[in-house]
């Protein structure tokens, strides 16, 4: 058995682990109650949950992100590497068939979240606000996301690194659902849970207009 058989294997393995755990963390979230909100309804919830998932997550939505344009692209930049790191990884074993333009598109996607990525761990590490903030799994989950995106990258250049992607595919995957990864499950939750308030309290054209 080849070493690129056996990484792959890994990498399915972590793959099906990963799934399967979401998938159970997913189910037992969903079985939680919500608290009960006891105040009178103004407004339409469904109309803030519309918004949660549209116009509440522009830049312009939160305060945060207003005035700090340049982390909210960064952040945006990054997750759209993850998404095409994950592409990428999940048909790598059709990658011969993959246009030129294709695949020259991944390798700029994933490696610009790469280089995001750990543009993000410099600024957990040199901001004194998100150096306090952070935990250990804040850091392991940024640097282990942005290795994997980085052996993405070099292995669409350079085939021979498949086996190293694979391995680090693997060990990114099994601590997705163990780790701060798996808020990949909970910001559907949040997003629900914040557009049901404010759309139960009718403040939602109060964000929209300010």
């Amino acid at each position: 058995m080849t070493l690129l058989l056996i990484t792959r294997l890994l990498a399915l393995v972590g793959l099906l682990f990963a799934v399967g755990a979401l998938a159970w963390r997913w189910r037992r979230t969903v079985q939680r109650p919500l608290p009960v909100d006891r105040s009178l309804a103004k407004g339409s919830p469904q109309q803030g949950v519309t918004y949660a998932f549209t116009l509440g997550m522009a830049p312009w939505a939160k305060e945060s992100t207003r005035i700090h344009r340049i982390a909210y692209l960064r952040g945006i930049a990054f997750h759209v590497g993850i998404f095409a790191g994950l592409v990428a990884l999940l048909i790598s074993p059709w990658w011969d068939l993959l246009p030129d333009l294709a695949s020259w598109l991944l390798i700029a996607l994933a490696g610009s979240g790469a280089i995001f990525g750990f543009a993000g761990e410099v600024m957990r590490r040199a901001e004194h606000n998100l150096r306090a903030l952070s935990t250990a799994d804040d850091h392991a989950s940024v640097l282990l996301v942005s290795l994997f995106l980085t052996a993405v990258t070099v292995a669409l250049i350079v085939p021979t690194w498949m086996p190293v992607m694979y391995a680090v595919g693997a060990v990114m995957l099994v601590y997705m659902p163990l780790g701060k990864i798996r808020h990949c499950i909970y910001f559907f939750f949040s997003r629900r849970f914040f557009g049901l308030f404010v759309g139960r309290r009718a403040v939602v054209h109060v964000e929209v207009t300010r």
